[in-house]
């Protein structure tokens, strides 16, 4: 898989009008926009974890967080998709589901209604359920998880397999079996994964 917008059946197709949101223009293989985009989400991870005290909890930071990881790779980085997609939930929906679920996490921590692993496995679940972005979900998704782990919970960040997840391998199957567990509404699988 070597196209540059090649997918597979756990990835999101972009649109025509998105992929024309691409900012560098000499990108012609897949494996060169991966790299791409890994460089400017290591900046956006320096940004994140900082120390710099920040309310994270907020769609304004999501779509921070989104845009510093792709906006040097994507022109709509950090702006809700406008299009249906094969995974989340209509384009309508997004900013008040995200407002939910930020609210039901605000709530699940002060009330300690579940561990600290729990509660950002949940967090991350519906987020990636959610789908807000055109593209970069299940990373963006995985970093905002591990910044509410480390600021908001005071725990270490999750080894996610320990495995790059954006390629194909073995790891990245049991990390989307383990989503579509958490779809049916048994989150165990994925608490595992986080961890392992």
């Amino acid at each position: 898989m070597d196209n540059l917008f090649e997918t597979d059946d756990a990835s999101t197709s972009l649109a025509e009008e998105e992929k024309d949101g691409l900012i560098p223009s000499w990108l012609t293989f897949r494996h060169e926009l991966n790299a791409v985009e890994q460089e400017n989400i290591l900046l956006a991870e320096q940004w994140a974890f900082s120390g710099r005290k920040r309310e994270i909890l907020t769609e304004k930071f999501i779509r921070e967080l989104h845009k510093r990881m792709f906006g040097k790779v994507w022109k709509w980085a950090g702006t809700f998709r406008q299009t249906a997609r094969n995974i989340g939930v209509d384009a309508w929906k997004i900013a008040p589901d995200l407002r939910t679920l930020l609210d039901d996490t605000r709530y699940w921590i002060t009330y300690q209604t579940y561990s600290p692993d729990e509660i950002a496995t949940r967090f991350h679940h519906r987020l990636v359920w959610i789908h807000p972005f055109p593209n970069g979900n299940g990373r963006m998704a995985r970093l905002m998880t591990d910044v509410l782990l480390s600021i908001q919970l005071h725990q270490p960040r999750f080894s996610w397999g320990s495995a790059n997840l954006v390629d194909i391998s073995q790891t990245r199957q049991q990390y989307v079996q383990a989503l579509r567990a958490a779809d049916g509404g048994q989150i165990h699988p994925l608490l595992d994964f986080v961890r392992s």
